[in-house]
């Protein structure tokens, strides 16, 4: 695993968490207990820190990165999905952050939304609890309240997959 302290800045990784071996987390970085590191992300906690809550998936390409100002906070229970890109903002239990997205500096996500897939939260923006943010800008979608627990499925998938890689990966080069 490419996981590396940047002066003072150590990363904490909870024995149940997950990290692939070619994902890269670097400096302040926090990981909760179930939660997975795919490959090719990248968590760089040098400027500020990196949180991640329990039994979240931060997947393949996805960039996690913070800034002087701004912490990034992931919750519990959350998706990140594949080349996502997650800088200085703060995202709730049970969000989903789909593939290709950004939410950018003092973003706050709240509790179980979703920002669609190629959504860009600008700099500040708000993605209230369980709404839904689509587009470029990203502006939630008005009468929509997403499902409770809509993350749960993948959530307990994603687990699954790492007590299985854990155990089971194996590189034959």
């Amino acid at each position: 695993m490419a996981i590396y302290a940047l002066g003072d800045k150590v990363p904490s990784i909870h024995p149940d968490a997950y990290v692939h071996p070619d994902a890269t987390v670097i400096g302040a970085v926090t990981i909760g207990a179930e939660s997975s590191v795919w490959p090719q992300a990248v968590l760089r906690g040098d400027y500020g820190r990196i949180e991640v809550g329990e039994r979240t998936s931060i997947q393949d390409g996805t960039v996690l990165h913070c800034t002087q100002f701004h912490a990034t906070v992931i919750g519990s229970d959350c998706v990140i999905g594949h080349n996502a890109h997650v800088e200085g903002a703060t995202v709730g239990d049970g969000c989903l952050i789909a593939s290709g997205s950004v939410v950018l500096n003092g973003s706050v996500v709240g509790d179980g939304a979703v920002v669609g897939a190629g959504a860009v939260v600008s700099f500040n923006g708000v993605v209230p609890p369980r709404a839904m943010a689509l587009g470029v800008p990203a502006r939630v979608r008005e009468g929509h309240e997403v499902p409770e627990d809509m993350t749960k499925g993948i959530v307990e998938l994603y687990v699954g997959n790492a007590r299985a890689y854990r155990h089971g990966l194996r590189r034959l080069d």
